[in-house]
Parts: C-alpha cells; sequence; structure tokens
C-alpha cells in the first residue's frame, strides 16, 4: 500500500495570496489548526502566528503545490473505492440478548442459519467477485460476524480451512463459545479474533452483555481472553453505552493487564430504539471517551507496552496519510457498499451489517444475482451516495472528512433520513480535536500500532518547531 503522509506545521509570512485555509480552535495551549475542508489539508501553527499564515506563507504555497493532487486522492478514497471485504453473517441467531444490539431480537431468537454447504457455496462467488477487480497477492477479506458466528462453527472452520489460501479471515464474537479447541483452530491459521467486553468487572459489564436468561458472562469472556494472551492478531471492543462510561478509565486498565494489544471504544450505534435507549449523552461519551485515550497513553508510558484504541487511531492515520486508514466509517460516503459489504445467512446483501435488521436496505441476493449487480441497486446506492456536503451542519464543517458523519443507517432511522445527522457529533469533533492535540504534543505514535507508517510516503512534510 501505499498512502500519502501529510506531515504540516509551518510559520507565517505575509508573501502569498489567500487560501481558502479555516481556523480550527484544537484547545491546545500553544497551536490552532488550520483545514482546507474538501481536500482534509490541515496545519498546525502557533497562535500568535494565525493571521500571518492565513494572509500566506510556506503552508499556503505547500497546499497550492499539492492541493491537486489531494484533491484527486480524496476524490479515490471517497468515489473510487471497490469492496475488498465482507461480513459474513452466517447466522442470525445468538445466545445473548444485548440490549444495544442492532438486530432485531426476533432474528436473535431464531432467525436464519447457514450450513456448511452454504458458507462454502457463498464464498465461493464471493470469490469470483473479488477476483475480478483484485490484484492476485491480495487476499480479500472475510469477517465472521453476528450474531452470533460461532453458532455455526462447524460450518465457518470448515471455510476457513478451505478456503485459507483465498481470504484473510476474521471473527467477531462474543467468546461464550470460545473453548481451547476454537483458540487453537483459529489461532494456528492467523485469524483475526475480536471479542466483545463492556466493563471491567462482572457488575458492570453483564449490565449490557447478558443471556436471555439475564446471567451475564463476564467471566467467561475474560477466560477466552486470558486463552489469547500473547496472540497478536485479537482485540476487543467495547461499546460505550450510558451503563459504562464512568468506568471507562478502570475498562482500559484492565485490558492493559490483561495484555490486549488492541481495543475498540465504540460508540452506541443507535439505528434501533433499544440501543438508543442505552446511550450516553454525547458530552458526558467525549470525556469518558478521551480520559481513557490518556489513560492508555500513561500506561503505555509506564510499562513500554501499547494497549491501541483501533478507532482512534484511525482518526489519527486518517488525519496523517488519509488513504491509510484501516476502518471506513468516519469518510464520506462510509465504508458501506465502498470498501465491503455485509452478506446475511440467507444470502441477501446489505452496505452494512447495521442495514440487516432493516429489509429495504436488501439489495439482492447473492445466490441469485452478480454482486456487481446487488452494489448498483437502489437501496446500495442510497448509502454510497450519502455525502457530509448534503447533511446540513456538516457541509460547512472544518473536520468533515475526519468525520464522515456517521452512521448512514443510525441518520436514516433515527433522525429520519440520509441526509441527517447520526448521533453524536460532539464526540467525533472532539475526538478531532485530541487527535490534532496529540499531534500537536509529538505524541501521535505513541497510539499507533508499531510499523504503521510502513509502505507509505511523504508527500508534503513542512518543517515544524
Amino acid at each position: 500500500m501505499t498512502a500519502a503522509i501529510r506531515r504540516v506545521e509551518a510559520e507565517g509570512s505575509a508573501t502569498s495570496p489567500r487560501a481558502p485555509l479555516q481556523p480550527f480552535d484544537i484547545g491546545h495551549a500553544t497551536h490552532v489548526a488550520v483545514v482546507e475542508p474538501d481536500t482534509a489539508f490541515w496545519g498546525l501553527v502557533r497562535k500568535e502566528r494565525l493571521a500571518d499564515t492565513l494572509a500566506g506563507g510556506e503552508l499556503l504555497d505547500a497546499f497550492r503545490a499539492k492541493a491537486a493532487a489531494f484533491a484527486r486522492e480524496m476524490e479515490m478514497l471517497r468515489f473510487r473505492l471497490k469492496p475488498s471485504a465482507v461480513y459474513f453473517n452466517p447466522t442470525a441467531r445468538c445466545n445473548l440478548n444485548c440490549s444495544y444490539c442492532y438486530i432485531p431480537e426476533d432474528m436473535r431468537r431464531s432467525g436464519a442459519q447457514m450450513d456448511t454447504a452454504a458458507v462454502l457455496a457463498a464464498l465461493d462467488r464471493l470469490d469470483a467477485y473479488f477476483r475480478g477487480h483484485m490484484p492476485p497477492e491480495r487476499l480479500p477479506q472475510v469477517i465472521f460476524h453476528g450474531a452470533e458466528p460461532l453458532l455455526a462453527r462447524k460450518a465457518i472452520f470448515a471455510a476457513i480451512a478451505a478456503y485459507g489460501d483465498r481470504f484473510r479471515f476474521g471473527v467477531q464474537t462474543n467468546a461464550t463459545l470460545l473453548d481451547d479447541a476454537a483458540v487453537s483452530f483459529l489461532t494456528a491459521r492467523g485469524v483475526g479474533i475480536g471479542l466483545s467486553l463492556d466493563g471491567p468487572i462482572a457488575a458492570v459489564a453483564d449490565r449490557t452483555r447478558r443471556r436471555w436468561s439475564g446471567r451475564g458472562v463476564f467471566d467467561r469472556v475474560v477466560r477466552a481472553i486470558d486463552r489469547l494472551d500473547g496472540y497478536p492478531g485479537f482485540n476487543v471492543i467495547c461499546t460505550m453505552t450510558a451503563q459504562n462510561l464512568p468506568h471507562l478509565v478502570a475498562m482500559v486498565e484492565f485490558l492493559h493487564r490483561h495484555r490486549v494489544p488492541a481495543c475498540m471504544l465504540n460508540v452506541t450505534r443507535c439505528t434501533l430504539p433499544a440501543a438508543r435507549s442505552q446511550r450516553g449523552d454525547d458530552d458526558s461519551v467525549w470525556r469518558a471517551y478521551l480520559a481513557a485515550l490518556e489513560r492508555t497513553h500513561a500506561l503505555y508510558r509506564v510499562s513500554g507496552r501499547k494497549l491501541v484504541v483501533a478507532n482512534f487511531a484511525n482518526i489519527l492515520i486518517a488525519i496523517l496519510a488519509p488513504t491509510a486508514r484501516r476502518l471506513m466509517c468516519d469518510i464520506s460516503p462510509c465504508g458501506g457498499g465502498r470498501s465491503f459489504f455485509a452478506l446475511a445467512p440467507n444470502g441477501d446483501l446489505f452496505p452494512c451489517s447495521e442495514f440487516i435488521g432493516l429489509p429495504a436496505f436488501a439489495g439482492g441476493n447473492l445466490f441469485r444475482q452478480p454482486v456487481e449487480e446487488i452494489l448498483d441497486s437502489p437501496p446500495f446506492r442510497l448509502v454510497t451516495g450519502r455525502t457530509v456536503e448534503d447533511v446540513a451542519g456538516c457541509r460547512t464543517c472544518p473536520v468533515r472528512h475526519f468525520c464522515g458523519s456517521p452512521c448512514p443507517a443510525e441518520a436514516h432511522e433515527m433522525n429520519g433520513g440520509m441526509t441527517q445527522k447520526g448521533a453524536f457529533c460532539r464526540f467525533y469533533e472532539e475526538q478531532a480535536r485530541y487527535a490534532l492535540r496529540v499531534i500537536a504534543d509529538g505524541r501521535h505514535e505513541d497510539f499507533l500500532w508499531d510499523g504503521w507508517d510502513a509502505g507509505t510516503e511523504a508527500t508534503c512534510t513542512i518543517g515544524s518547531t
């Protein structure tokens, strides 16, 4: 992968005509950001030199020299991608009844489930699609997702064994079925493993993640985490809700103590009403989130061992090197239907797993139609056509391409349409501010995966002080 790294910090001098840079206060003691929103070009300048910088100088000269290239880069990232991944839901069923799940309860109780033959047939069709546009040396990614994919364990393990040389596999699981045999099978094949846990103690975690009987599963998840100790290819997702926000710092301490290499601290996706009832208020969410990020940094400084918060790391990379980002929820249009899509157990394709509980967003069926035809269907085009330029309150935001106004499913269901905002606008804005502060302080590498910039090249680097 080649990506453009943009590192810009400049002094100002009134020598050049104006350029469309917008000041963006990042809450830093000495520096302020300036952003050209359309291309996501940015710089950090000392506050006392802001007026001079906006009038002209090295930063504006650099922007002019690279503006066309940056515009092409953003256009490619936003509108020219083809899918290279699929969230493969082999079952709609789940053995848990988590309070914020985006899959409707009736589906999780008794929904469809693929057998081995269906999973293999689906992978055969997906392989043919991906090989139509991906280079042979690049493997498409299949993430077995859910509901709970390990309810279809026999089928997905057979698929991983049969197609291990055609796909990169991952499994996102609630961990209750992740026994020693499953761990051995998955780790021996280098499968990515994502677990879910919402608190550092049972009394917190079990409030939102529990069985249909009401019993919690904290102890089982912790045992699975400990089974994976030393395996670099696993992570833990923590969904931030009103129930666990006061415990978020303790949560990252817990994950670090258990040697988890990476986690995600995700906002509650408010697509369904049940999830909306669990969300924390915007201010409480961003304050708890930033406190947790600061704690991960302190832990790294003491121990020398990182707990990478992947969703925040992705925002940093989106600023530093836009085309190197790993997640596609924070770009507009989002990655749904563009860089990935979701497969339901009955063969229907959706732009993203978040839409699986919304039948109107099924674009077609993998077993009956070509993938290319489904990607061009009206439900997919409704999602892939949603841009921040069409969302009131986003079209003029200087950090609109460090956020992307997520999530289209949430905006459509919660607020009435694709041109509406989703939830947590202030959260995304404060996350961008914090990321730029971290960069201004020279701490950004401490929050990123080691070697994150391998294969990248610097296309705009201006001397910093």
